[in-house]
């Protein structure tokens, strides 16, 4: 197997030696330069032409942000941003993945983590999965087409029921994925959405307010006891399950703290599991693009007692890691495999 070739961005001495140092343990890697600012990154993009390129978000002369979005432009290559938990950070490190960026890897303790060591492991996978990623230029949700037609698509007609729910779930990609449906989606959605993006506490919240900008719906980071209502997104916490629960006529959402499922908290199995005995709900479960199997069995559930429940995957070609959708694709139990620009304007036409 041919080594993964990094490039390492970071204004600090100690970070670049930390993080060249954890890459170059493994025997799948090989940190080949680091560069101390976006300028100097940019410039050893050029001439080294680098696999996956990791890149701090605050630096000087060139920050990580502006050095992206030139990246992506001109020369796109894979980028996995170190982002502080800061608000600042959570904040940037979304723009970041709105602006191209693959995945994050969040620091420890702030700006000069001395115990980086500690997420070594999520530092190798990522790089690695980063690899065989195919990276478009960085683009407005608006610029690829729309689908000429959705007609073909339309699954067979449900009982009626009293209320509908979609339940999304992604991981890598997701927050550019999400950007996309929810700006897809026509001005009149009713059906609640509920999602559930594989992030660390305090990004999600920064996540809904960003995608609370892009739509007339509320999205919003779920408390524990939201009653669920129509015109709202709803994304779990980072480090909470969410959970539904129906109490009288109402449909209430739960956040626990119960162990990891899939060594995801959020997860989305948990999700779905949740949704799978509700027998007055229309669902309509979606698996986009991520890492590992998370949804899948999930999924198995969900039809398993309720045989009109309605299962999207994202395709292979639009997925940033054909991880999770593969995973649910080979359950057998999907009944429509959609790209992304195409998933808002379905959910439009179906519930």
């Amino acid at each position: 197997m041919e080594r993964v070739r990094v490039l390492v961005v970071d204004d600090s001495a100690f970070m670049r030696k930390m993080i060249t140092d954890i890459l170059n343990s493994d025997d799948r890697i090989k940190v080949i330069d680091t560069a101390r600012n976006g300028k100097d990154g940019i410039e050893k993009i050029r001439r080294l032409k680098p696999d996956v390129v990791t890149m701090d978000i605050t630096m000087p002369v060139l920050d990580g942000i502006s050095a992206l979005k030139e990246i992506m432009t001109t020369m796109p290559v894979p980028v996995i941003m170190l982002s502080s938990k800061s608000d600042y950070g959570t904040e940037h490190t979304i723009n970041a993945l709105d602006n191209g960026a693959v995945d994050f890897i969040m620091k420890p303790s702030g700006e000069i983590s001395l115990n980086i060591e500690t997420i070594q492991e999520e530092i190798i996978s990522k790089v690695i999965a980063a690899k065989d990623v195919g990276i478009p230029p960085a683009r407005s949700v608006k610029d690829n087409p729309s689908p000429t037609s959705l007609s073909s698509y339309l699954p067979p007609t449900r009982k009626a029921r009293d209320y509908s729910l979609i339940a999304i779930g992604t991981s890598t990609g997701g927050p550019r994925a999400l950007q996309r449906i929810i700006s897809d989606l026509p001005g009149d959605f009713q059906t609640p959405i509920l999602i559930v993006q594989h992030m660390p506490p305090h990004f999600t919240k920064s996540l809904a307010e960003r995608l609370n900008k892009l739509t007339s719906l509320q999205v919003k980071e779920a408390a524990d006891g939201d009653v669920i209502k129509p015109r709202f997104v709803y994304i779990a916490p980072g480090d909470f399950h969410m959970v539904v629960e129906e109490i009288g006529t109402e449909y209430r959402l739960k956040l626990t703290k119960d162990p990891p499922v899939n060594n995801h908290r959020p997860s989305v199995d948990a999700l779905f599991y949740s949704l799978a005995n509700h027998k007055n709900l229309n669902k309509t479960a979606v698996v986009l693009t991520g890492m590992g199997s998370d949804g899948a069995s999930g999924i198995r559930q969900i039809k398993q007692v309720d045989k009109q429940a309605f299962v999207i995957s994202e395709s292979e070609e639009s997925s940033v890691i054909y991880g999770m959708p593969k995973a649910a694709y080979e359950t057998g139990l999907v009944d429509q495999v959609l790209p992304l620009h195409q998933v808002g304007h379905f959910l439009g036409k179906i519930t």
